[in-house]
């Protein structure tokens, strides 16, 4: 009943639950990274509600590091293997079940390896906002320096147009000095040449 829903729905998250009459079902998924296995493998486990999520995830969570110690999960063509392929892991699989479901001390196991499982999530959790947090940072930084290198353009701008126009002003005055010299010059060689004022021809 469970796994045609787990192939419908195709859940992208690793962990999953459902619920049936008093009884849920709690699953790990993992898709294993070599081409081998193109698939996804399934630890699913079926407790009852009153167990909770906890010891039931923490079952799952020390089944599957058991599992994956034995049959390496990089190397391990678990698509092309027969059916019982992996029996070999049973003895094992009965042993956890046994301990974790039937044993207070199990139980309290079960709830430690869950424990780890959150906080192991909650620490990569805590690094990721950290980054988004220094990046976060770093864009401060870049805006202020954005706005200081605005700012100084600004100036720029400013103190530019105030030295073009002091340029100007005094190209203006040297040109006006040139053409009064130049005007003084042709009066002078004009008076040598017909006589200056003043003075008798």
């Amino acid at each position: 009943m469970i796994l045609p829903l787990i192939a419908k729905e195709n859940p992208p998250e690793t962990r999953r639950s459902y619920d049936k009459d008093t009884h849920s079902v709690h699953l790990l998924m993992r898709k294993p990274a070599n081409a081998k296995s193109p698939g996804r493998l399934i630890f699913l486990v079926v407790a009852e509600k009153a167990a909770g999520k906890g010891v039931p995830y923490g079952f799952l969570q020390t089944l599957q590091d058991k599992f994956f110690a034995q049959f390496d999960v990089d190397d391990t063509a678990f698509g092309e293997l027969p059916s019982y392929g992996c029996a070999s892991f049973n003895a094992e699989l009965k042993r956890v079940m046994l301990h974790q479901g039937g044993t207070l001390a199990g139980q309290e196991d079960a709830l430690r390896t869950a424990q780890r499982e959150i906080d192991g999530v909650r620490e990569i959790m805590t690094e990721n906002i950290e980054r988004v947090l220094e990046r976060g940072e770093h864009m401060s930084v870049l805006v202020d320096k954005t706005g200081r290198l605005g700012e100084n353009a600004r100036d720029f701008r400013v103190r530019s147009r105030t030295l073009r126009r002091k340029m100007w002003w005094k190209n203006v005055k040297l040109m006006v000095l040139l053409f009064v010299v130049c005007l003084f010059l042709l009066y002078i060689f004009v008076g040598f040449g017909c006589g200056l004022p003043g003075k008798s021809s």
